[in-house]
């Protein structure tokens, strides 16, 4: 089962991650990680749906391609983590709520790549990652 505890995400997105949730709390938003750390045989059965398992497409990345497969010394390391806003308590998967927009700026606002955003080369609003270029002064958390 994928975890979703913040200590499964990389050592420099653990506080980012934490600071997400602090300002998104602030704004009003309950925000529920759904995932951080997936193995590469999870990520195998995700990406099978939509390609002869039942269900629908829900990822574009193999085992080992996912930003959530990453790990550092042999331990779970991922360098990205997905999210959805709970509204009454049930979660708002419907990417028109303006609960995904908050989140998405705030996680920009913290350095984070947003799926999301305009532009992303696929549109995913749950997925938010450490940029790959980033430097550590531009992931810095206040």
């Amino acid at each position: 089962m994928p975890s979703r505890k913040i200590e499964d995400l990389h050592p420099d997105l653990q506080p980012i991650c934490r600071e997400f949730l602090r300002r998104c709390e602030a704004a009003g938003l309950d925000i529920l990680i759904t995932c951080t750390y997936r193995s590469n045989a999870e990520q195998d059965a995700l990406y099978a749906q939509g390609r002869g398992v039942h269900g629908p497409r829900v990822t574009n990345a193999r085992g080992g391609q996912s930003e959530h497969n990453a790990t550092l010394n042999g331990k779970p390391a991922a360098r990205a983590f997905d999210i959805v806003p709970l509204v009454n308590g049930k979660p708002m998967w419907d990417d028109k709520h303006t609960s995904w927009l908050v989140a998405g700026r705030i996680g920009m606002e913290l350095g984070l790549n947003w799926y999301g955003r305009p532009g992303a080369p696929f549109r995913e609003f749950p997925h938010f990652a450490l940029r790959l270029n980033a430097q550590p002064a531009q992931r810095k958390v206040s």
